[in-house]
């Protein structure tokens, strides 16, 4: 009995064996198949940088071609609308933003602003009071308020 349980088990692991095989040689055979990868030249990679330059450009210009037609605008004035907004995240992008407004300056503004939602009678006094000490006291998130940097829930009080 202990002979026919050792063929058993014998037999369950070829299979399981054979169709491991399988599992691993079928995809290296597909891959095979599908053709070789050609090794590419020192000029191919030269010119892979300018194609995918010359692509780009291609894509860009049918982009503002596109949206000066949808827009009713000159095609030129798109096209120097995109450049205008591609250099400005490029400045960004290397730090050079604008310098951000101090926090007295932002509470001056919202005073301005809540002042003459009063005026418009958008809110009452009590409430640009209100808002006004909330934005005092933090509970507004914002630069150096809670859960961002700098507050203290964010990266560095922790």
């Amino acid at each position: 009995m202990s002979r026919t349980m050792s063929k058993k088990r014998l037999l369950v692991g070829l299979a399981a064996a054979g169709v491991l095989g399988v599992g691993i040689a079928a995809p290296t055979v597909a891959f095979a198949e599908g053709g070789s990868t050609p090794t590419p030249s020192a000029s191919s990679e030269a010119g892979k940088g300018t194609d995918r330059q010359s692509e780009r450009a291609d894509r860009q210009h049918e982009f503002a071609e596109a949206l000066a037609k949808e827009l009713d605008v000159d095609t030129d004035k798109v096209t120097a609308a995109l450049e205008k907004v591609r250099e400005q995240h490029r400045d960004r992008a290397k730090g050079e933003r604008p310098e951000r407004p101090s926090a007295e300056d932002r509470q001056e503004k919202l005073a301005e602003r809540l002042a003459q939602a009063v005026k418009d009678g958008k809110l009452t006094q009590e409430q640009a009071d209100a808002i006004t000490k909330a934005v005092e006291s933090g509970v507004f998130p914002g630069p150096g308020g809670p859960g961002h940097r700098g507050g203290p829930d964010g990266p560095a009080g922790r």
